[in-house]
């Protein structure tokens, strides 16, 4: 039987963990009181050394945090998708699916000779002055650059690719183009806190400001570019229109969820210490400990609740599969969190 320590808490003693395990979990002797075989409850603040509990607070910050630099580059690949669905789908057949882009598309078809670069250049500068009414100060000041940044690429892609026609010669797969590209680059800036620009500031802070989901702000401020493509182009490409702004909502909705996946994760199994030592060591998360019964035996069960991302969820369940084969996990799938630690989510 491996060898067991004892120390005291309160006055009283508590068996610890076996010494021939503790370097398996990079456990200090006078860390691990708490962590032994059986128990159901781990103190983590005990627990962890002050270096381990200063990088545990390092990483939820940046957690909680996006960086500049990640905003700036996942919020350039975004309007790059952007403006290549503008100059190669939407503006060529007339897809004024919504936001800046499409207003920009019927402007251009209301003033003749009015190039559609032009027109999106002049949508971009308005929305940025109501922009900087409504939005936060950083929603703002990124929408400023994606907006110049929009107008700069698609003056650019018009030169080098001018594009008057459809280029699959089929509208149908235009719209799917269309619609794919800009819902993706869209959901994309609005995983940083961003967004590509124009309108985009604006359902920004409708979702902020408002119960409305990203969705659902998206289509009721895209309906105005929908509608007026309804009344200035013909009938096949309104509806094309309408047809495409409501699959993009759905799509934006879809890609934003993909984005936050997070699982709900709760486990029963015969060493929660150890399962609960992993997750706040490894992981540096937390865990709710409750308190249960088996229907069958009528025997007492520790439950284990934490939320993880699907990263993390593989590693604790390969964890857990090592530790105790027989362990009882169940998962389910949200992307509605708020609190310390989930800010994206």
């Amino acid at each position: 039987m491996p060898s067991v320590l004892a120390s005291a808490r309160d006055g009283r003693s508590a068996p610890t963990t076996p010494v021939e395990n503790l370097s398996d979990f990079e456990v200090a002797p006078h860390e691990a009181e708490p962590a032994f075989e059986g128990a159901s409850l781990i103190r983590g603040a005990a627990l962890l050394t002050p270096e381990e509990d200063a990088r545990s607070a390092r990483t939820i910050e940046r957690r909680d945090s996006v960086g500049a630099a990640k905003t700036a580059v996942v919020l350039n690949f975004a309007v790059i998708m952007a403006a290549i669905a503008y100059v190669l789908f939407t503006a060529p057949n007339n897809l004024a699916l919504g936001g800046a882009s499409g207003l920009s598309i019927v402007i251009a078809g209301l003033v003749p000779g009015l190039p559609n670069a032009v027109a999106l250049w002049g949508v971009n500068l308005a929305c940025i002055v109501i922009g900087s009414v409504l939005g936060g100060k950083r929603a703002v000041a990124w929408s400023v650059a994606a907006s110049l940044a929009l107008s700069a690429y698609v003056s650019l892609f018009s030169q080098v690719i001018p594009i008057v026609s459809s280029i699959t010669g089929d509208l149908w797969i235009d719209l799917l183009c269309a619609v794919v590209l800009t819902a993706v680059s869209a959901a994309m800036a609005y995983s940083v806190g961003a967004s590509t620009g124009g309108t985009d500031i604006i359902i920004v802070a409708l979702a902020k400001r408002t119960s409305l989901t990203t969705g659902i702000a998206t289509l009721l401020v895209n309906s105005t570019s929908v509608v007026g493509s309804l009344l200035l182009f013909d009938l096949r490409t309104g509806i094309y229109c309408v047809i495409g702004l409501l699959i993009m909502t759905v799509v934006v909705n879809g890609v934003l969820d993909g984005m936050k996946q997070h699982k709900v994760v709760t486990v029963i199994c015969k060493q929660p210490a150890r399962v609960e030592e992993f997750i706040i060591r490894d992981l540096q998360r937390t865990a709710t400990i409750s308190e249960a019964y088996g229907a069958y035996s009528g025997n007492k069960v520790t439950s284990i609740m934490t939320v993880l991302n699907p990263r993390e969820t593989l590693r604790l369940e390969k964890h857990i599969r090592g530790l105790d084969p027989t362990a009882f996990i169940t998962y389910v799938n949200t992307s509605q969190i708020t609190g310390r630690g989930f800010r994206l989510v």
